[in-house]
């Protein structure tokens, strides 16, 4: 967000805003469908972040597609930010 001192002007980028909403929705996905296949969405996302290796994440409802359009470094860097801000 920027704000101009001549024409006191707020600008913002809902760009960022709309990629935050994306991956909650994702993983909310991913959480779900962990959830319901018996697993622990918890253990196995956090698997999937830290090896990137998709068999953490089920099959079942396109949840393995999903998590791969989250950026494994996006994801880090958000929830990192989200505890320190």
């Amino acid at each position: 967000m920027q704000l101009s001192k001549k024409n006191k002007t707020i600008t913002f980028s809902t760009a960022k805003l709309e990629k935050e909403m994306e991956m909650k929705s994702i993983l909310t996905s991913v959480y779900d469908s962990l959830k319901e296949k018996g697993y622990d969405p918890i253990n196995q996302i956090v698997g999937y972040i830290l090896s990137e290796d998709p068999t953490y994440i089920t099959n079942y409802n396109n949840a393995r597609a999903l998590i791969r359009k989250i950026d494994r470094d996006e994801l880090m860097r958000a929830l990192v930010s989200y505890y320190l801000q």
